[in-house]
């Protein structure tokens, strides 16, 4: 093999984390390989795949044998290549190829692994104890169906070599994850994927929704993308969500500012039994950088204050002037009953920016008339955002959570288009979806969120953005990703996974916000 096969741009490979990347479709992925295919010497993808493969297990500088299991397809092509790139490099590499690839591009790539002297097998080894690496090149963003005989046996093995911290890369994608949802193809009896769980990704192009969303996250590990030299639609259907995409909105904090420059928002929920959560949104959104925090109650047994954060002051809602606000966040603690619709109906009425959650969303699933009234909200360009989880999502679309999971990104968008409002549907790989048509999948928070009052903290935080004048969709990206950075970097403090508690994610956004937009 002529090193000119492996001419690739530099740096070959990239973290995507904190940029705003476009994520390729499946449809998008293929028109931009058959195009660059066109204007490109054959193979030349395949051989920059396989170089960018090789060149990041020679980039983590481990001397031992690396073992790699190739499909059928071009993915096994691209593993093929990367065998034969090892082999020059002086790494010892062994190929396992249960079915011989078929493809024109596959076939060329196992005859320049032949001539490099890989070592090439139909079965695995009884043990990958010796090994430093191992591949799976099987199948990559080509398969449509589940896993099955020695490829889903092999998928297991990786899979289980990955949760006992063993070194386990996937080419392009997990085998057996969907590129474009990030649900597995097929799952077990267990309800565990029927897919190869790695520790890392390198994926070619550009990065895929089932990265980021679904089982995705935990399928992928950590993910770099390998260019290929390939040029990327100017405006793709998707992106990951980034400070660059809500940061130039947020208001500049001048000498010459007051609270009234950081807009008022009002809390609206709280039903008898139930005050703390909207005061867990509202404290939220002091720390997000409102100027002025209300809490207006439904319930009759409300505080007279929050002695923590005696700055909310807190009203009940009959006794307030909600359309003085400049944003509203609705729904915690709400409750169902004829007073809490009656509210909700009156704040529909209202040309104020609003944020609907929990007990909101509900009375809205049930209630045709509330639903028409946010969707004419939108129509009259005035979106609201919605922020459910799966299952309110699933009544807002007359659905389940089984058909919601099974394609996060497609049921934002019905949500968006249904409700022609900014749609937060909530869970790993947040989707943020714009009743323009704009999809953002976000890629922080962590296991950390999994725990009561998260969602309400959410809620208080995007409001507090909407408060602060941002447009809808960038109050939404802007809340959903500080959220989720605090998650994680409270975890990497220590402070989480486990035990970690709404309440402590508000000073810990405060100083992100404060870190990465307004530095001293």
């Amino acid at each position: 093999m002529t090193d000119s096969a492996f001419n690739s741009p530099s740096p070959l490979y990239t973290e995507p984390r904190d940029h705003a990347i476009a994520l390729l479709t499946l449809d998008e992925l293929r028109t931009l390989e058959h195009r660059a295919a066109a204007a490109l010497a054959p193979n030349t993808l395949m051989a920059r795949a396989g170089a960018a493969a090789a060149q990041f297990i020679i980039d983590t500088g481990s001397q031992q044998p690396v073992w790699i299991v190739a499909g059928p397809g071009n993915n096994g092509g691209d593993a093929l290549v990367m065998a034969a790139r090892l082999r020059q490099a002086g790494i010892d590499v062994e190929v396992c190829m249960p079915v011989e690839v078929k493809p024109d591009d596959a076939r060329w790539a196992l005859n320049e692994a032949r001539q490099a002297g890989v070592r090439i097998t139909t079965d695995a080894p009884d043990s990958f104890d010796n090994f430093g690496w191992l591949v799976d090149g099987m199948f990559g963003i080509g398969l449509g169906r589940p896993l099955e005989g020695v490829f889903a046996e092999l998928a297991a093995r990786l899979s289980k070599r990955s949760r006992s911290a063993a070194n386990v890369l996937a080419l392009d994608i997990a085998s057996g994850l969907s590129s474009d949802t990030g649900e597995p193809v097929s799952r077990g009896n267990d309800g565990r994927a029927q897919a190869v769980r790695a520790t890392h990704t390198i994926t070619f192009i550009g990065g895929k929704p089932g990265h980021f969303t679904g089982d995705g996250r935990d399928l992928s590990g950590k993910l770099y993308i390998a260019d290929l030299g390939v040029a990327r639609s100017a405006q793709p259907a998707v992106v990951l969500n980034a400070p660059s995409l809500f940061g130039p909105h947020l208001p500049p904090r001048d000498y010459a500012t007051n609270k009234g420059t950081f807009g008022t928002l009002a809390v609206i929920g709280g039903d008898t039994g139930m005050c703390g959560a909207p005061i867990l949104a509202a404290r939220m959104a002091l720390y997000g950088g409102a100027g002025k925090v209300n809490v207006a109650f439904i319930g009759t047994d409300s505080p007279p204050y929050d002695p923590p954060h005696p700055e909310l002051m807190l009203h009940q809602v009959d006794q307030f002037s909600l359309d003085k606000m400049d944003a509203l966040a609705v729904g915690c603690g709400m409750g169902q009953t004829d007073r809490a619709k009656k509210v909700l109906a009156d704040i529909l009425a209202l040309d104020v920016p609003k944020l609907f959650d929990a007990d909101a969303l509900n009375l809205i699933s049930s209630d045709e008339k509330l639903a028409g009234k946010v969707a004419g909200r939108g129509a009259q360009g005035d979106p609201c955002v919605l922020t459910p989880h799966p299952l309110e999502a699933a009544r807002l679309l007359g659905s389940d959570v089984k058909k919601v999971q099974a394609d996060r990104i497609a049921a934002a968008r019905q949500l968006a288009a249904r409700f022609a409002a900014v749609a937060v549907l909530k869970g790993t790989g947040t989707i943020v979806a714009s009743p323009d048509g704009r999809i953002s999948v976000n890629p922080t928070g962590n296991a950390a969120l999994a725990t009561g009052g998260t969602g309400d903290v959410l809620g208080g935080l995007i409001g507090a953005f909407l408060a602060q004048r941002l447009p809808a969709y960038e109050a939404a990206l802007a809340g959903v990703y500080l959220h989720g950075l605090a998650a994680e970097t409270l975890t990497g403090e220590g402070e989480g996974p486990a035990g970690l508690t709404a309440g402590e994610l508000a000073p810990k956004v405060r100083a992100l916000l404060n870190r990465l937009f307004y530095p001293a």
